[in-house]
């Protein structure tokens, strides 16, 4: 493992840091408040305002009222787009600044924030103000003298919870196509995250939103998210983050007043390598698969599957990868992997790791922490993993690779469909016949083929199984916004 160096001082200023309700900047009902942790230290970055229950019924009436009595309702749709577009310019100028604030907050590498995050993120705005006035219904043949229509209406008033591995991106995809259907949110970011989250709303409200279209309420997720979820005047609940809380959210849902509800959840994803492969690629997009983001992606590679006889080779080099992976300082640009977002997160990892070494699978690198201070760990890698292990069947959301070996396509596609996630997959072959017996055979709602983690605002994703319901992202994601009405007129 590699140590960083060259490391410069972030320079950004926290400016957000209470609730923003009806277009204001107000303290929690409470008065409470509590420290957002910065993951390469430990320590405190600064105090934000913690929302419950009686903030929720603040911004949800605020939202309401925007939807049903603001201008935002009869703001036409193409003046809808020219604010989006207003905001994703905004962010882009304020680049520096935002990608400093997300590395600070989240532990995420600066460069790496500055070089993927934030173009994704305004991507995802500039392609959803693109469908602000795309959004339209059809006009159906039916029997009778009739003149028949639909028409597409926003569905609402929009509750979304958003996870802290990605706080600017996942801000974006949720906010990108509620905003552009016409509907009002109100957003809890991740309390382990929220200050990029209250800097966008800072800037949303500089691109001219009206008052009480878009409002952010950090909190934890059993008080301000659980109010959320079961608010009788919330007309939809977007989640993302693990499948346990997914299941919370959509009993609220069900227990109250049938909201409807999109779940993005957890992955326990198949990687597949077959002998064929360009190796060297193979090793180093499997390595980028399982390590991007400190391990911390929904749909991370997390069970490699490797072919027998290629089997030695693949592990002698990503474990030779692995050991150079350098761990350190996010703001050092030579760094490549940050902390773990927080202690919890960092103890989870490590009990994965403890239990990978209990149930006998082959520790050939890492496995211990970094330092004395934050909450690093080393990339980790484990060979002769076996499907029944803990490692092989849970989401760790951290840096540790698993390396299991297969024989034919049939067993590893039975293999991988094994599990009770279906977020995504990925096969490394030079043989197309092999590359599209997985993408059919694997049930799974994003397949690549000699590429991982490749995203486009465009391109929709979501899971099969227990890893969510409904997509993100593209004209599926913006599907999820909106009501389909009917209209027959008598000609």
């Amino acid at each position: 493992m590699a140590t960083a160096t060259a490391v410069f001082e972030p320079t950004v200023k926290i400016s957000a840091t209470k609730l923003l309700i009806n277009g204001k900047w107000v303290e929690a009902a409470s008065g409470k408040t509590f420290a957002t942790i910065n993951p390469s230290t430990g320590e405190a970055i600064t105090k934000v305002a913690e929302a419950d229950a009686a903030d929720v019924d603040k911004a949800v009436a605020a939202a309401r009222a925007a939807f049903e009595k603001g201008p935002w309702r009869k703001m036409s749709a193409s003046q809808r787009g020219q604010l989006m577009h207003k905001l994703a310019d905004l962010i882009e100028r304020h680049g520096d600044e935002l990608a400093q604030l997300e590395s600070l907050d989240n532990g995420k590498p600066y460069h790496v924030a500055r070089a993927a995050d934030l173009p994704l993120t305004i991507a995802c705005y500039r392609y959803y103000a693109g469908w602000a006035d795309k959004i339209q219904g059809k006009t159906i043949p039916v029997n009778g003298p009739y003149f028949c229509y639909t028409k597409h209406e926003p569905v609402g008033v929009v509750a979304q919870i958003i996870p802290w591995n990605f706080p600017l991106l996942m801000q974006a995809w949720k906010l990108g196509p509620a905003l552009a259907a016409g509907c009002t949110v109100v957003m809890k970011p991740a309390e382990q995250t929220p200050l990029t989250a209250l800097r966008v709303g800072e800037l949303a409200l500089e691109a001219g939103f009206p008052d009480g279209v878009i409002n952010l309420l950090p909190g934890y997720g059993p008080t301000a998210g659980a109010a959320l979820a079961r608010h009788m005047d919330v007309d939809k609940v977007a989640f993302t983050g693990s499948t346990e809380v997914g299941h919370l959210i959509m009993r609220a849902a069900a227990d109250t007043n049938l909201k409807r509800v999109t779940l993005e959840l957890g992955g326990k994803s198949p990687n597949v390598i077959f002998a064929d492969a360009n190796m060297d690629e193979a090793v180093e997009g499997s390595h980028f698969a399982l390590f991007f983001n400190q391990g911390q992606c929904c749909c991370a590679g997390s069970r490699t599957f490797v072919e027998e006889k290629c089997y030695d080779e693949f592990v002698e080099k990503s474990v030779a990868r692995a050991k150079k992976r350098t761990v350190g300082n996010p703001f050092d640009k030579s760094t490549e992997q940050g902390p773990q977002v927080d202690q919890e997160q960092f103890n989870k990892v490590m009990s994965y790791i403890e239990s990978g070494k209990q149930d006998k699978a082959k520790l050939v690198a890492g496995g211990h922490r970094v330092g004395d201070k934050g909450y690093f760990i080393e990339p980790t890698v484990f060979a002769d993993v076996q499907d029944n292990m803990k490692i092989a069947q849970e989401e760790i959301f951290g840096p540790v690779m698993s390396i299991l070996k297969f024989k034919s396509i049939d067993e590893v596609v039975e293999r991988a469909n094994k599990n009770m996630y279906g977020l995504a997959a990925a096969v490394w072959t030079s043989d197309i016949t092999k590359a599209h017996a997985i993408a059919d055979g694997v049930r799974a709602g994003t397949v690549w083929v000699n590429c991982y983690d490749v995203f486009d605002a465009g391109a929709p994703f979501g899971g099969f199984k227990q890893s969510g319901i409904g997509r993100e992202l593209g004209e599926y994601g913006l599907a999820n916004y909106t009501e389909v009405k009917t209209v027959t007129i008598k000609l």
